[in-house]
């Protein structure tokens, strides 16, 4: 009898362990994966409403169709109007590979429907919605394609941005691919080795390079005690490691604003190290380094090196090398915050959700994510980027009756070309348009290669867009 009682107890046991495993189970799935499985694009359930309901169509800043949908042979067809253009933007909706972009990260928004509740699932399925919600981007197509063309042939991303709303103009990736003929071209877009599928703006990460000497700026500026003259040169060597500088000879005597202005290396590894990596590190994530970026699309997030770093990597990080990476898209910010009295604001790219009849559903309004830095020492460093590109590195981004702020940066890593960098913004006096250009592994200065593109890019917008 008692043997009985001990299997009937044990048989309850493992039974009680069962449903508490489920119960685990099913709660880690709730709380920590309910939403990558719900917007991963080969999810079956988000085509459910597709065959009957007509997906919002996706417009420009001054509301140019860039996608659009319609019922042809009882078969909702999406058209793409601009073929590659968008492509890292909007993406594609294709049962056959999924979905991209703003496709599916809006994907219910388009579709009008709601998947909140188990009433809003029942109210899908019982009395479903025909006509889905419509976009509106920050985008302007024109600076888009003018940002494409300057890119045109090369490997990397341009992004344009409002500094004080944080509105995207545009944002461009190269290598990309033909939404249009994606169902041909298929097997060898996922078998590049060029990657067109990545959206370098958002998911590439790159050594900054010199551009990162803004954020150095700012912490030096932060220490009160540090002096900022130095003599330069050429080299400087720490713990064995030899840092050069462009210019071989050095630049002789110099300030913070000098160094700057010549992109002296040896200048910030040396100040880097009176600064200490913890100043240099909160100041980096202040610039939202080692933090996630709200945007309306995922963000890789820019890496500074944490714990307790040694003098030769707390200087490589200094320069915006070692094991500092960064996103064209947190670039910008950087420039912009610069640009806005030191408010980082959280870039935007959908505007508006409309509905099918015009109604403004939704409305995306500018919001300071981060005070970088102060804004005396902003308009400090806003000083210095000019001139970076009155008498320094970035001459070549200089724009005839225009004041522009600016930084340059060439990015050394692992492939032997380096990257080249820009970033800047214009005008001074009230700036405008924020740029941020990365070339990759272009082999050559970004004062050089990514300064001119910057140049056209902001004349082009500021001649353009309707701000």
């Amino acid at each position: 009898m008692k043997s009985e009682i001990r299997r009937i107890i044990l048989v309850l046991i493992v039974i009680c362990l069962s449903f508490v495993g489920i119960i685990g189970y099913m709660s880690y799935f709730q709380v920590f994966e309910a939403e990558s499985v719900k917007m991963n694009s080969y999810n079956k359930r988000l085509w459910i409403n597709e065959e009957n309901i007509l997906r919002g169509s996706i417009a420009d800043r001054k509301g140019r169709i860039l996608a659009y949908s319609e019922k042809q042979d009882n078969q909702m067809k999406r058209f793409y109007k601009y073929g590659s253009l968008y492509s890292h933007i909007i993406g594609y909706s294709y049962r056959e590979y999924g979905k991209a972009g703003l496709e599916l990260i809006y994907n219910n928004q388009l579709l009008n429907i709601n998947e909140n509740s188990a009433i809003d699932e029942l109210i899908n399925i019982v009395a479903p919605n025909t006509i889905g919600n419509n976009l509106e981007l920050t985008i302007d197509h024109g600076t888009q394609e003018k940002a494409r063309a300057l890119l045109s042939g090369k490997k990397g991303a341009i992004v344009a941005m409002n500094p004080k709303n944080g509105e995207i103009y545009a944002m461009v990736s190269l290598p990309d691919f033909n939404v249009t003929s994606l169902k041909d071209d298929w097997g060898t877009i996922s078998e590049d080795a060029n990657s067109p599928l990545l959206n370098r703006a958002t998911q590439g990460l790159y050594p900054p390079g010199s551009s990162f000497k803004v954020i150095t700026s700012a912490a030096i500026l932060k220490n009160q005690a540090l002096s900022n003259d130095y003599k330069c040169t050429g080299t400087t060597t720490i713990n064995g490691y030899v840092f050069k500088d462009y210019q071989e000879g050095g630049h002789g005597n110099l300030n913070l604003s000098q160094a700057l202005a010549q992109s002296c290396n040896t200048y910030f590894t040396t100040k880097s190290l009176e600064l200490g990596g913890e100043l240099l590190r909160n100041t980096a994530e202040d610039f939202m380094f080692n933090k996630s970026i709200p945007f309306d699309m995922p963000v890789k997030i820019s890496s500074f090196p944490s714990g307790k770093l040694g003098d030769t990597d707390l200087a490589a990080s200094a320069i915006g090398q070692g094991k500092v990476l960064a996103t064209p898209l947190n670039m910008v910010m950087v420039a912009s915050s610069i640009a806005n009295n030191g408010e980082m604001v959280r870039p935007v790219l959908v505007k508006k959700i409309l509905s099918s009849d015009g109604k403004v559903i939704k409305l995306n309004r500018s919001e300071t994510i981060s005070q970088a830095v102060d804004s005396l020492k902003a308009n400090e460093i806003k000083e210095m980027m000019v001139g970076v590109i009155r008498e320094g590195t970035g001459k070549k981004a200089s724009i005839r009756n225009v004041q522009v702020a600016g930084k340059t940066g060439t990015a050394e890593n692992a492939s032997g070309k380096s990257h080249a960098w820009f970033i800047g913004f214009a005008p001074v006096s009230d700036p405008k348009i924020a740029i941020s250009v990365v070339l990759e592994e272009e082999g050559s200065t970004g004062g050089t290669s990514a300064a001119p593109i910057a140049r056209d890019l902001i004349i082009y917008g500021l001649n353009n867009i309707n701000f």
